[in-house]
This record gives C-alpha cells, structure tokens and sequence, in this order.
C-alpha cells in the first residue's frame, strides 16, 4: 500500500505521487490522491494523520520541528551556523521575497516555511473535510474523536507558526480543490489568525481525551500550552504598536488597547495548565532554594537534572508536555550529536555558541559573570598563571558558573565523550580541546592545536568557529559517528509555562508582579539559583528577559522573544573568535578577537539587523506572483 502525501501552495496546488509505507493497508497502489482509498478505512486515516505529525517538520526527513542541522538559535544571538551562515538573511540585510534563506530551505528551516506549512494544512483539511464519512465498527468512534482532536491541533500549530513568523494568514478550513477560484483569497488580520489558532485550540481540547493518549501524539495540555505561547506573542510590544510605522497595520499589529487583554488572557491560558486543567506537570528537580554556595558536586548534580529533559528517550518525565520521538530504526531522523559535536569526535560542529552569548550565563551563586573582573575595562583579554589559577580558580572564565551553562555549552576543557581510537592519543583526558598550546609566551610557532580546533588533525574543516560546541541537546552516550540520536525533542515543557505566566504577570504589573516573579524564581531555584527579589517593573522585566535566554538556549525560542521584544537592533553583533592559549610555564590567555589598535580581530561571521522590516518574514516572490491580491509584509517590495 502507499501513504498519501498531499502538496500544495496557497493558489497553485501540486499531487505528489504516493509513498511507500508497510503494514498499513494491503490495497494495489495508486498514482494520485484516491479519497475513496484514503476515507475507506479509520486506520488508513491514522497513517495519513501520523504522516502529518511528521510533515511539521516540512518536506524532509533531516529533522523535525527545531531538531535540524541547521538551529533556529543561529539565528540569534545565541549560536553560529558555521556552514551556512549567509543563509540566516535576516542577520545579513539580504533578506527579500526573492531570498528567504533559512526559511525556504526545507532541510533546515523547512518547519516554519510558508508553502510546507499550507501544504500539511491541506493535508488536515482532507482529513476533517473526509473523517465523518468512514465507515466505523464497534469502538473505532472514540479513535475518530481523538484524531479529529489531533488534526484540530496541527492545524492550530501550523497556524501559529505562519502568524509568530509572518503575521495574517490566508486562513481556510476546507481543502483546496484543483479547479477552484482562488482570486479573492485573502490574508485575514492577525487578531484574526489569533481567533482562528484558538478555535483550532478548542476543538482539540474538546475532542482528545484527558489522558490515555499513546506518547508523541497531541494531547489538551498540549493544546493548551499551544494556546499560551501564541497568547504570550501576540500581546507583545511587535505587535502592539512597538513598530510605530505599522501599528495601524492589521497584518501585523494589534488594534490599539489590544495588550492588556491579550497579556490577561496569556497569564489565564498558562495558569489553566499550572492547575492541572489537563493533566499534572511540574518542573524536573528540586524547586527548593538552594543554599549557597554549591559545592562542585552539587553543581554537576543540578546540571545533569537539567540535561536529563534533553536527553530523555523512553518515558517522558514530569516537565514534557508534547514533543518529538527519534526511534533507532524508520520514521523521523535525529542526528544532534552528528550535527552539533565537536570535530574531534567526527562530528560536524555546527550551531556554536557565541562569545556574548557565553558571558550571559551567572555564577554559581546568582551573581552576574563580569568579564573584566581581574582587570577593570579590558572586555577582550583575561590572563592567569598557574599560581593566580590555584589562589582563584574563577580566574578561568569557565569556573564557577551556573549549573545551566555547563549542561549547555562544550568549552576548551570541558570533559566529553571518549575520544573514538584515531583521537585518543590527542587526549587521553577526554576533554574538549578548542585551544592551543605553545612552548613560550611570545612565541609565534604553536606547540599543538587542539584537536577541536579547525587546525586540528581531524575534519578540521567542521571545527568550531567561536571557541565553543554546544553541549545542550547532545547525549553523551551517543556516538554520532556511527548513530543516530533517540533522544526527544521537547516541544512543550512546563518551564515554558511557568515562563509564560511569569511574563505575562510582570507586564501587567500591579498585583500580578509577584506572582511572575515567584513563578520565575521556580525555574531558577530548580537550576541551583537563588530566587530574584524587586518590586520594580522594570527590572523584573530584565530578570525575566534574561531568565529565558538561558532557560531555553538553542531551543528555539530566542527568534521569537527577540522579535517579540523588538531586541534584535541591540541584540545582534559581528562574531568573533575566542581564541585559549595555553603555555608551558602555566599561564593561559582567554582573547575574544574583536578588532584592537591595528589588529583587525578574527571576524568569523558579520552580522547586522538595521531594519525593522526583518522582525517579519515576508511571503516569497513566487506566492506572490500566483496570488497578486494577497498583501506583503510592511517594507517589502
């Protein structure tokens, strides 16, 4: 038998050829889309609606949703794409309806491009357009009213992303028809496409069953958690007269008076899910207040609870609401340990965290990192010797942090995998290696590279290019040499809930403040953070910002937040190296490469964001050509 795969743009629509699957339906193939095939049978409809899960990740199978090669953190100020950094256009002041990028890349940004987000819209429309006419037996009606719910729930998801990405969308819910009419079709506004992701939303609700779902399928909480994310942006500055030239847009703005409303009704969607609404969730870990200071061990403790969300692969634990499963053997592909991983393991080293980004994570105790500590003003260069290293361990900018950033970043030193036979003579400690040793300072000639470096001795051409690998979504007995990844992506996590409702609480302000501080505080005092404490707004606000830049780093969320919060004319920044040096007297130099004096730096990517027009994605020259009536994003021509 054959899967049927439906393809479509907004006008012109295209029937993909059937694909093969096993064990579904043994029927003789057919060449196009056969409704009366598909609709014959419930569990032939299942198949479709599971194929549908899969096309969230677009029209590919190199990852699903955020789990690709090539992060939607790159995107940020987060991490470097090292292969294709050209292609992040809205960094780079290239991006136009004739070059999206990232965003019409379907093996990397597939997930959020316009055409496979309407294409898996369509696929969703046959199948409620066509569910009520299969035939049923005894019991299969329970099964039909949880996949009508889960339809209900792609449909929202994929409605919510073409709104948090490119604002009014052209909304439908009947499948387009080859010979239909479509030159009045329209963008509805975005209060609109709001109203229709949260009609979705309360479909499925209504239709999953409270509990009993097999994993990795919608549930409510899911659909709830949905409804809260897309409540929490759209009562965002962006979209509340943030941008003042567009502010009477509807496309892309909210009227005005809109956020108090949008802000109450984030907090009570979030809040409806902290109750247990749709099931009980809680953080993974102690939300105790730590006593200060952590030891060392209790450090690693705290971080490994929080690697444990990333690294899960059976059972999910209590924080995971909805996300991806990765199994060994068919069905969605996850290579996260091949894709992001130190060269040095045979790895491709992509997504690296960035040096500003870095600096961002505090110290053990809850206090800000400070950069030029040892040496007031100079933000480029740190230096210790063996013996000031020995007196202050702290010295070294990779001791003393919070346990987030060692769950999160690979640095030089930092202990890893075993290295595989053909490395292990350069390290026989199993520690990253992006530094470089020399016999004396002043010394031009370098003693040995380290090997994840991109003048190591092993695919240097995948070494990192700002001095660090991520470690965050990696599982440490993985070998991505030779495996695949099975760990899950999480989707949905209660901390994200938490996040929400903090957010919301402290820009309505008054009464609310605390209780998104409290709300906050839990995330933090989970991670062995001590608890924020202001009565002030504004600061709040900082806390919070910064709360979920670490909170959720390489995640995703980062492209939305910095948009939301229009950030990204502050945020964004030319990348540089941060180059170790060791020596053989025990001194070490920490050096960001920025330009100083006549020394250019090591600029390693160059980017920009002067345009306000790159909070938006617009639509593609192509869509706009098929469908002239449909309006572009403000600022694109």
């Amino acid at each position: 038998m054959k899967k049927i795969l439906l393809s479509i743009s907004v006008i012109a629509m295209v029937l993909l050829n059937l694909v093969s699957c096993t064990n579904v339906l043994d029927k003789p193939a057919v060449d196009s889309f056969n409704a009366g095939l598909v609709f014959s049978d419930i569990n032939v409809v299942n198949a479709y609606l599971g194929k549908c899960y899969d096309r969230m990740g677009g029209n590919t199978d190199s990852g699903i949703l955020g789990a690709r090669e090539d992060l939607l953190s790159s995107g940020t100020d987060q991490t470097l794409c090292i292969h294709r950094p050209a292609n992040y256009v809205m960094l780079k002041g290239t991006m136009t309806p004739d070059n999206l990028g990232y965003f019409t890349n379907d093996g990397y940004g597939g997930f959020l491009r316009w055409n496979n987000l309407y294409q898996n819209i369509q696929n969703i429309n046959r199948i409620l357009d066509g569910i009520n006419a299969v035939p049923l037996t005894t019991g299969q009606d329970v099964l039909k009213k949880q996949m009508i719910g889960e339809a209900y729930f792609i449909r929202a998801y994929e409605y919510a992303c073409l709104l948090m990405v490119y604002g009014g969308a052209v909304l439908a819910d009947k499948p387009f028809v080859l010979d239909g009419d479509y030159s009045t079709q329209k963008r509805a506004t975005i209060a609109e496409t709001k109203d229709w992701v949260l009609k979705d939303v309360a479909s499925a609700i209504a239709n999953l069953p409270a509990s009993g779902m097999e994993q990795g399928r919608a549930t409510q909480a899911a659909a709830a958690a949905l409804k809260a994310r897309v409540l929490l942006f759209c009562a965002s500055k962006l979209t509340n007269g943030g941008w003042t030239e567009q502010a009477a847009n509807t496309l892309v703005s909210f009227p005005s008076g809109s956020q108090t409303a949008l802000l109450t009704a984030a907090r009570d969607a979030a809040k409806d899910v902290m109750d247990a609404k749709y099931g009980a969730f809680s953080l993974v870990g102690t939300t105790a207040e730590p006593t200060q200071p952590l030891t060392a061990a209790q450090v690693q403790a705290y971080a490994a609870n929080y690697t444990s969300i990333f690294t899960q692969t059976a059972g999910w634990n209590s924080e995971t609401i909805w996300g991806i499963q990765f199994p060994l053997t068919g069905g969605n592909v996850n290579n996260a340990n091949l894709w992001y991983g130190p060269n040095g393991y045979h790895n491709w080293g992509n997504n690296d965290p960035v040096e500003p980004m870095v600096r961002k994570w505090e110290m053990a105790d809850g206090t800000p990192f400070v950069w030029d500590k040892y040496n007031p003003g100079d933000m480029r260069v740190r230096t210790a010797t063996a013996t000031q290293l020995a007196a202050d361990p702290n010295r070294n900018p990779y001791n003393g942090r919070e346990p987030r950033f060692y769950a999160s970043v690979l640095y030089d030193g930092a202990p890893w995998q075993q290295r595989p036979a053909d490395a292990a003579a350069f390290d026989p400690k199993n520690q990253v290696q992006t530094g470089y040793n020399f016999h004396n300072e002043g010394d031009p000639s370098p003693y040995y590279s380290g090997v994840d470096t991109r003048q190591g001795l092993i695919e240097a051409w995948n070494g990192q290019k700002t001095g660090y690998n991520i470690r965050k979504l990696l599982d440490i007995s993985c070998a991505g040499q030779y495996y695949r990844n099975t760990n899950t992506w999480v989707e949905f996590r209660y901390a994200e809930i938490l996040m929400i409702y903090a957010e919301a609480c402290i820009e309505l302000g008054g009464t609310d403040l605390q209780k998104g501080i409290d709300a906050m505080n839990l995330v933090r005092k989970r991670a062995g953070l001590p608890s924020r404490v202001t009565t002030d707004q504004a600061t709040a606000r900082g806390y919070l910002h910064q709360e979920r830049n670490i909170e959720f780093f390489a995640e995703g969320h980062r492209f939305f937040d910095m948009r939301r919060w229009m950030e990204c004319e502050t945020s964004i920044e030319k990348i540089y190296y941060m180059r170790v040096e060791h020596y053989d007297n025990g001194l070490t130099k920490w050096i960001y490469r920025t330009p100083s004096g006549t020394d250019t730096g090591d600029l390693q990517d160059d980017r920009f964001f002067t345009d306000k027009k790159f909070y938006w994605v617009p639509l593609t020259r192509d869509e706009m050509n098929k469908a002239p009536q449909l309006v572009q994003n403000p600022g694109y021509n």
